[in-house]
């Protein structure tokens, strides 16, 4: 029981270098800049929900892609065919194909032969030179050209490539700084934009296509012409023909008419381009032309001169925002397929600064909290565990910033749940040490034996919240992850803090002192030890009263049932504060005018704030920006001190995409739990614990129903957590009843259970307490962002400590009972048919 100096300085580097790579996140950016720069200057990236922004995922258009790529086939068979005399009654487009009929079947081969040269390589990891096209032959005189799967997935890929660059250069254009533009999946962008921004703007200047070109007008009704909008709804007759690609633009530029004094938006030819505007303008003098945008007419001014410059404008009614956009887009290039933003997130400033101060407040509180109950708890003592536990939220700090996390509210909620789960070690290593000391043991001894003995239980403890946590990061997104991070890096790292640091410091202290025992005192004396509950004789009543609570949660669930958020039933959701209390009455007769369909508006945390939720609008993107719009005009016009603080849009397919993941992790992790806890214990504890760990979800569940609280991402991050530390909780027990297993291997199961559960009682108790005290601030006063996570979780730990005496514990007997029972029933049979096989006596 000596500590090694190399040991001891390995730790005291490791915590030296943790201080300092987290130093940069407390200090004002003024003292950070006049450090050293040898030092760490680094801090935590704070994610949008707490310094505000906005966040949209785009995906790209696969049928806006296919249609692209078979019109363009549909022109260059024509032309193939036409230039090699293979004669075509019709070439036609068919769905997703195009259909050549010939008039001589005997031109088949030859036909094919050409039609083939349309075809593009395919060049991805997986394969290289394939041809992006089938070409079949249904019948003698007809042919069939469509894209393969393949193709269509390079296309997607090479689109989303180019779209990344041409975003980037778009957000560049209009100077927002730090930018964080990602793939993500296949077919899939994600845009997040630090700071105030507008979400009308930005679906402009993220989701348009940005193709233009130039058409003449032509005659309403003719072959060959479009009717294509304004801004303002006038429809114009549009040839279909394009005579300039916005391709040949090279530049673009915001600007004003130097005689009206109205915003316009003036452009530049390349040279070809120029030729060709002379061209145009020389032979069409006197006719409209128009300059289309994504199928939008921006303006249609008549030629009066040919414009041999290689340049012009365009003008209408724009507002300046609108030129500067516009110009934006155009210098940037068109999107080679339409994006549709199908989620979107917005967080003012204002709601952003509120989160970091409330989650600040809120996990200082929690941690004070702990640290005083830890103190009471073990005098002297429990100021080495506090002392570990200052330094275990140090280095999570200083981990975060090493890996490049970004921090998120819910992730401070990880933060201080991790400051729970770590004290529980610390708990269960006192605990046991105690126990040891009462047996007689040494100082060193009661240290030795009492790690050893606590280790298992930590490590499975550990083990279940971090399976939870991985599953949780790899199905959740956005801010839900960086939960599971900080989760995660803080169960880890409180195995070098709560174990490590504090054995080697117990260690120093013990020698120091030359102590002969160790006396850990509670400061306030009080007795939970050497208790003889006989727990099992309230077996039945438990289970039962259990199972009626968990029935009628299943009868919640379907009636009412849960408060579904904006995250798994799309939609747009708005939250609004007001100077004075806020009408909820009068703003719900306001916006209910605006036939947006359903309207929900709810109250949260003070008199000033309230919810709007309003369902997911039909036709598209564009009808969910101008409900958005409708509902913000609407807000001020009922009340001008009115400010809206964040807005959430998700579309449908997104919604399901969540909902799915969200009850497909839940089960994952509950299968996970079952072969782990079968792995490491036995079958009849496996069982108990998944029994035990569906009655106490549906209790969860059934408590979101009667609270009516959003049951969202965030709400499955809880459920998720719970169902680890249901099982960690459990754990504890567990582990001392398999340890009485083999210690007294002739006590009866029932006697053995009592035994084990008033051996751990209070450590389940204090346990429980820990991560009771860390979360109970955070749930009174964190505010609606993380009211479905630490609500719910502060119920969820009442009831996992209350399962694991009055369920998991039964449970295991009633199997036990069972096993053993049918053990003798076989044992019976099998003397029973050996008896019949011996002879009779003579």
């Amino acid at each position: 029981m000596r500590n090694s100096p190399w040991l001891v300085a390995s730790y005291a580097l490791v915590i030296i270098i943790g201080f300092l790579v987290a130093l940069p996140n407390m200090l004002s950016q003024s003292t950070l800049d006049r450090m050293p720069s040898w030092l760490p200057h680094s801090r935590v990236a704070l994610g949008l929900d707490l310094r505000g922004g906005s966040y949209l995922m785009l995906e790209v258009d696969r049928n806006d892609l296919v249609n692209e790529r078979m019109q363009g086939l549909l022109q260059e068979g024509r032309r193939v065919l036409r230039d090699k005399n293979i004669n075509a009654s019709a070439i036609r487009r068919q769905g997703d194909a195009i259909l050549v009929t010939l008039r001589d079947a005997a031109q088949r081969d030859q036909a094919v032969t050409e039609l083939q040269t349309l075809s593009s390589p395919i060049n991805t990891a997986t394969m290289i030179g394939a041809s992006d096209l089938s070409i079949t032959t249904p019948a003698n005189d007809t042919i069939s050209v469509a894209m393969t799967p393949a193709g269509i997935d390079a296309r997607v890929t090479g689109a989303v490539d180019q779209s990344l660059e041409i975003i980037r250069q778009r957000i560049d254009q209009v100077g927002v700084s730090e930018p964080t533009i990602q793939r993500v999946g296949s077919d899939r962008i994600i845009v997040q934009l630090p700071g105030e921004q507008d979400p009308a703007r930005l679906r402009q200047l993220l989701g348009s296509t940005a193709k233009m070109s130039f058409h003449l007008i032509g005659q309403a009704g003719q072959p060959g012409v479009t009717m294509l909008p304004d801004e303002q709804g006038n429809q114009y007759p549009v040839l279909d023909r394009v005579e300039l690609s916005g391709d040949r633009l090279t530049d673009a530029r915001a600007a004003f008419d130097q005689q009206t004094q109205q915003p316009i938006v003036t452009f530049r030819f390349d040279s070809a381009g120029a030729t060709r505007f002379a061209q145009i303008t020389q032979q069409n003098v006197g006719r409209p032309f128009a300059i289309v945008l994504d199928n939008k007419v921006l303006s249609a001014p008549t030629i009066q001169t040919p414009i041999t410059g290689g340049s012009g404008q365009i003008s209408g009614s724009f507002t300046p925002q609108q030129t500067t956009t516009l110009s934006a887009l155009l210098r940037a290039g068109s999107l080679p397929a339409k994006l549709t933003v199908i989620e979107e997130r917005t967080v003012g400033a204002d709601l952003g600064a509120d989160a970091i101060q409330m989650g600040l407040y809120t996990g200082v509180i929690g941690l004070v909290l702990v640290i005083g109950f830890i103190f009471v708890l073990y005098g002297a003592w429990g100021l080495l565990a506090n002392i570990a536990l200052v330094i275990h939220t140090i280095l999570t700090l200083s981990a975060l910033t090493l890996v490049g996390a970004t921090l998120t509210l819910p992730g401070i909620a990880g933060i201080v749940l991790g400051i729970g789960l770590a004290v529980d070690a610390n708990v269960l290593i006192n605990e046991r040490i105690r126990e040891e000391t009462r047996k007689g043991k040494s100082a060193f001894a009661a240290i030795d034996t009492g790690f050893k003995r606590a280790y298992s239980t930590i490590i499975d403890g550990n083990m279940t919240a971090l399976i939870a946590a991985a599953i949780l990061f790899y199905f959740g997104s956005g801010p839900v992850r960086g939960f599971a991070v900080t989760m995660g890096l803080g169960l880890i790292i409180s195995m070098f803090t709560s174990v490590a640091f504090v054995r080697v410091s117990m260690v120093w202290l013990a020698g120091r002192k030359k102590m002969k025992t160790i006396n850990i005192k509670p400061l306030i004396p009080f007795n939970v030890y050497n208790k003889h509950i006989q727990f099992m004789k309230a077996r039945f009543l438990g289970v039962t009263v259990s199972a009626v609570l968990s029935l009628a949660s299943v009868v919640l669930f379907f009636h009412p049932g849960l408060n579904y958020g904006v995250d798994f039933r799309g939609g747009i959701q708005m939250s609004v504060k007001t100077q004075a209390a806020a009408d909820i009455a009068k703003f719900r007769e306001g916006l209910n005018t605006l036939g947006l369909g359903e309207i929900t508006l709810q109250s949260f945390g003070d008199n000033n704030s309230f919810m709007i939720r309003a369902q997911r609008q039909e036709g598209g993107e564009e009808a969910q920006t101008a409900a958005v719009t409708k509902l913000k005009d609407e807000v001020a016009k009922i009340d001008q001190t009115a400010t809206v603080q964040g807005t959430d849009v998700i579309g449908p397919k997104v919604s399901g995409e969540l909902a799915t993941a969200g009850f497909l992790s839940v089960f994952i992790a509950s299968l996970a739990m079952l072969i782990y806890i079968w792995v490491r214990f036995e079958w009849p504890f496996a069982v108990g614990a998944i029994v035990t760990l569906v009655l106490d979800t549906t209790k969860v569940i059934g408590f979101f129903a009667i609270t009516g609280i959003d049951f969202n991402l965030t709400a499955i991050a809880a459920v998720l957590t719970l169902v680890g530390y249901s099982v960690n909780d459990k754990v504890v027990v567990y582990d001392r009843m398999r340890e009485n297993m083999r210690l007294y291997k002739s006590m009866p199961l029932r006697e053995l259970i009592d035994k084990s559960i008033n051996e751990t009682l209070a450590r389940s108790l204090y346990t429980n307490a820990t991560a009771f005290l860390a979360l109970l601030p955070m749930a009174i006063w964190g505010g609606s962002a993380v009211s479905s996570f630490a609500i719910p979780m502060v119920f969820g730990i009442l009831v996992a400590g209350a399962s694991s005496i009055f369920i998991a514990a039964p449970i295991l007997l009633f199997l036990g009972d069972w096993r053993t029972r049918h053990k003798a029933k076989v044992d019976a049979a099998e003397a029973a048919t050996e008896g019949g096989k011996r002879p009779g006596k003579a």
